[in-house]
This record gives C-alpha cells, structure tokens and sequence, in this order.
C-alpha cells in the first residue's frame, strides 16, 4: 500500500563537502590564533607549501597532516574536520490517515529506498478491492489478526507471522474477525518477485 508522502528531509552534507571545508576553516583557525605559516610550520614539522596548499583547498587533508595541526591548535580532531554532529536519532511519530481507512506512523525520518510504517489497518466490510502499484512490501503483524488477499491466495495473519509481496501483483489487505490489526510495514519503491510467509485461510479455519 502506498503510504501518503510527507516531503523530503534534508540529508547529511556529502564526504566532499565536508573534505572542502577543511582548507578554509583551518585558514580562519590559524589567522584567530595570529600565527603565520612559518611560525606553524615549526610547530607542527609540515612544510610551509604544505599548509598552504592545504588552506587553498589544493592539498586534500589526511590524517597525517591533521593530527600535528589538531594538537598544534589544541582542538578535537572533529574540530578541523568539521564533522556533522550527531543529531537526536528520535523520530517524531506523526500519526497520519490511510487513503483507505486507518492510520499509520511513518517510523523513518530520512529519505531513502525502504521506508517503515506502523499501521493500524481496520477491519473493512464487503468485497475485498485488489490494488496494484509499483513497490515491494514486508507485513509483520504485531496484535489482532490481518487478512490478506494476494492474486489467488487468501491469508490470514496473526501476531508474529508475516508477509513479503510484490506490489504490482494485486492485493488487499483487512483487519479480520471485525477488529483492526496492528502492523509493521517495510515499504521500498523497487518491485520485486512475490514471497509469501503466511498459512492459507482454509489452512486455519481451526484457529481460535
């Protein structure tokens, strides 16, 4: 099931960006501590055309140059580097509504090709409407018990059993018994081929 796009997040800054970074604030360093190249090549045993290379951006940092200049400057080595911080890794759980009915909690804060969902998915009365749409998808129910309807199979889900289907082949999915289910959904954009986790409904009919 295709879940309603919120927008797209902000990623981190690319390796190169941060790597270019680093000439330019060591400049802005050593010009706040009022030392010349000279003065800093005997500090640090680097050769003057080092740094300067280094500072203009000709010379990409390594861990051999950055080392003497981190200690040299008494700064973390991140500090140089200008490593992104590390953000709060909580995602805010912004309930949203199903096309369908029911709600689902996107449990990703980033962009990329697998998405997670939590999803409360009600019970739907009347004929099961099969859908097709490009994706693959992964159903772990977590309470209650699911319906699925997948091309010719008809499932049925309960708590720790899942699924793993290719969304172009039609399918529907309920809560069963007339109450919701609670469930786990990996959603990625790539199609891929069909595998189901799941018993038959028939297969169950002497479950509780």
């Amino acid at each position: 099931m295709p879940i309603p796009d919120s927008g797209p997040a902000p990623g981190p800054p690319s390796h190169r960006a941060v790597l270019d970074e680093v000439g330019p604030r060591l400049k802005r360093l050593r010009a706040r501590r009022g030392l010349t190249l000279a003065a800093l090549s005997e500090t640090t045993g680097i050769s003057k055309s080092t740094l300067s290379r280094l500072e203009s951006g000709l010379r990409r940092p390594s861990l051999e140059l950055l080392l003497p200049l981190a200690a040299a400057y008494r700064v973390p080595l991140d500090e140089l580097v200008g490593a992104p911080e590390v953000g709060d890794p909580r995602v805010r759980l912004t309930p949203r509504s199903l096309p369908g009915g029911g709600t689902v909690v996107p449990l990703s804060s980033t962009p990329g090709p697998l998405q997670a969902y939590k999803m409360l998915v009600p019970a739907r009365p009347g004929e099961p409407e099969l859908r097709t749409h490009e994706g693959y998808e992964w159903l772990y129910v977590l309470h209650g018990r699911l319906r699925l309807v997948l091309a010719d199979h008809d499932l049925l889900l309960g708590p720790g059993e899942a699924a793993e289907f290719d969304t172009r082949v039609p399918h529907w999915f309920s809560g069963a018994d007339g109450h919701p289910a609670e469930v786990l959904s990996l959603f990625g954009r790539q199609g891929e081929r069909m595998h189901v986790r799941a018993r038959p409904q028939h297969a169950r009919s002497g479950d509780a």
